[in-house]
């Protein structure tokens, strides 16, 4: 029986051994490694320092008192620079021209006819229309103002984002 025991063993011994040969190469070759860090570790320790910048003055704060109480607070809507008297007229009976939006519509002359002066406006579909001062054009209650040889001037009301409306100007010009 030691025999055989010891034929068993034998394998088991030169395991061991090879185990023990491969942890001992891979140990040094980390040693090594460590050997090269350990080296630049030093080299970077003995070089000169860098200067480090100061830190930036720190100002101290200064409170600012908010005098101006009794004006409109620019949190709350309305009065936001429109006209709170301009709105649009939701009684008046609608033109024929405001259907369309003044991007669709072209003034394409003039006409002069027992001393008055009628701009003349095309739609989309080629009819052209007469209009006069004081009539109203385009989808944003466009009030006509002038009307000259070159353009036709008209004042939109138009909403100002804040629930009220403000008035802005708009005009037609002449295609040529």
């Amino acid at each position: 029986m030691p025999a055989s025991h010891n034929n068993a063993a034998a394998p088991s011994l030169l395991r061991l051994t090879v185990l023990a040969g491969l942890l001992t190469g891979v140990l040094t070759a980390c040693s090594g490694r460590d050997a090269d860090l350990d080296r630049f570790i030093d080299a970077t320790k003995k070089e000169p320092g860098g200067r480090v910048e100061s830190l930036p003055e720190v100002k101290p704060y200064e409170a600012f008192t908010y005098a101006d109480q009794h004006l409109r607070s620019p949190f709350v809507p309305g009065g936001a620079g429109g006209n709170a008297g301009v709105r649009p007229d939701s009684h008046r009976n609608r033109e024929f021209l405001e259907q369309f939006s003044l991007d669709t519509l072209k003034m394409v002359g003039t006409l002069n006819l027992g001393g008055k002066r009628y701009g003349l406006v095309q739609t989309k579909d080629g009819r052209v229309h007469r209009v006069v001062l004081g009539e109203h054009m385009g989808t944003n209650d466009g009030k006509i103002t002038d009307i000259t040889g070159s353009k036709i001037a008209l004042i939109e009301i138009i909403p100002d984002g804040l629930g009220g409306y403000i008035e802005r100007p708009a005009a037609l010009a002449l295609n040529e």
